[in-house]
């Protein structure tokens, strides 16, 4: 697994560390990041774990440059089509071109916003769960589910080793 690129004293810094999942819930497999966050906010508040915040939303947008820019780190979370394990984590970086529909936008094009907005270069992590259906309106395969159970084991222990 990568190491993270905290800053000395990043630790205790009073920024959040902001875990983001998006995706669509409406199809299949597609809401593996936001059905995470879920589960990792209460995980959090059961462990009385302070310093994290928690969003979501279907897509990342514009708007959400501002949330980066206010962390000092950021993991976001998605469901992906492919893989060869349960799930895929990496760092990011900011995109050289700042690039978004009306869709959406990328993670590393968020970050490039945030840096070019407001100056703000939190280190960045993309955790990228396999998904295996797309269906509208159909709950998450048993599959996808395992991934994601998977995955938060693994977000967990490393959110607690970075503390």
């Amino acid at each position: 697994m990568p190491e993270d690129s905290f800053l000395p004293g990043e630790e205790n810094s009073a920024r959040p560390f902001l875990i983001y999942g998006y995706g669509n819930p409406g199809r299949q497999d597609d809401g593996l990041g936001i059905a995470l966050v879920e589960r990792l906010e209460a995980w959090a508040q059961a462990e009385k774990m302070s310093g994290l915040a928690f969003d979501s939303n279907y897509q990342l947008n514009a708007e959400d440059a501002l949330a980066v820019a206010e962390s000092r780190a950021v993991v976001f979370v998605d469901a992906a089509q492919e893989g060869e394990g349960p799930f895929a984590f990496r760092p990011l970086v900011p995109q050289d071109k700042i690039a978004f529909s009306t869709h959406a936008m990328s993670p590393e094009s968020v970050l490039a916003l945030a840096a070019e907005l407001y100056d703000a270069h939190p280190p960045a992590w993309l955790l990228a769960i396999r998904g295996e259906s797309w269906e509208p309106n159909e709950a998450p395969t048993a599959a996808a589910q395992a991934h994601m159970a998977v995955a938060r084991e693994f977000l967990q222990m490393w959110l607690r080793n970075r503390r």
